[in-house]
């Protein structure tokens, strides 16, 4: 049985390059930093939870819910087949909005987990243009820090037309990573796999980030407040599941 199925949709993906060094102290054991074209990305992700199921059972109160996290792209030597890696990911830290979550999370799997309060919105609307309206798509992901004095402000307009991903793409790159891997000590680390199929992605019209990741993320990162990602993608999503807790 999966540890849980859930499904993950309206994906905002804001996509920053950093210096590989800046990664290395959360580098799991075991684990190579993967880079697209030479370049070192983290990822800002706001999407929503949704129909979530642990172990095949709908916690109360914990079935829809928000998620925001800052991420960052690795790959394993897969050691079933030689030569082979698993593309996966790394998370610096993951906000949702139950204690709940937080504290199996951490506790037990050794996560990097924090409750804020949050709120999203998704909005359909049309743009008119000449004789033809075009169908947009508004998605917002907002949480509040009680470091930063506001609400924290992750949103894009996209047209409402999804798109297969283009093979060898950067937002196939950033969204294929089938793997979480976590650093438990200078030796181990722990593994597990999450399933879905190839997500479609909304062309972006424009995106708003208002973000003080040097509060939210610690000041390591607190130069991306600044900065511009190199991309911003939408993916729509799909139902997911994350195989079962294993030791790497």
């Amino acid at each position: 049985m999966s540890f849980l199925k859930a499904q993950w949709r309206k994906l905002l993906m804001a996509n920053y390059a950093v210096e590989p060094q800046l990664l290395m102290p959360y580098l799991p054991h075991g684990c190579e930093l993967d880079l697209w074209h030479g370049t070192c990305y983290v990822s800002l992700v706001g999407f929503m939870f949704q129909d979530t199921r642990l172990l095949g059972i709908k916690i109360p109160f914990h079935v829809n819910f928000e998620e925001v996290n800052l991420r960052f792209y690795v790959k394993c030597p897969d050691t079933s087949q030689k030569g082979a890696y698993k593309r996966g990911v790394v998370f610096i830290k993951e906000i949702v909005p139950k204690p709940a979550l937080t504290w199996v999370a951490n506790t037990l799997y050794k996560e990097h987990y924090q409750t804020l309060p949050m709120r999203h919105f998704w909005r359909e609307t049309q743009e008119k243009k000449g004789d033809s309206p075009k169908p947009i798509l508004e998605v917002g992901y907002e949480w509040k820090n009680q470091k930063a004095a506001q609400w924290q402000t992750f949103q894009a307009k996209a047209l409402h037309t999804a798109q297969p991903l283009e093979v060898g793409s950067e937002a196939e790159f950033i969204t294929e990573h089938y793997w979480d891997y976590t650093y438990l000590s200078a030796t181990k680390t722990s593994e597990y796999e999450v399933r879905h199929p190839r997500w479609a992605v909304y062309p972006i019209l424009s995106y708003h980030i208002a973000v003080d990741f040097g509060a939210t993320y610690g000041q390591n990162f607190s130069f991306l407040t600044e900065s511009e990602p190199k991309s911003v993608f939408l993916a729509e999503g799909s139902e997911i599941s994350v195989e079962m807790f294993e030791k790497a």
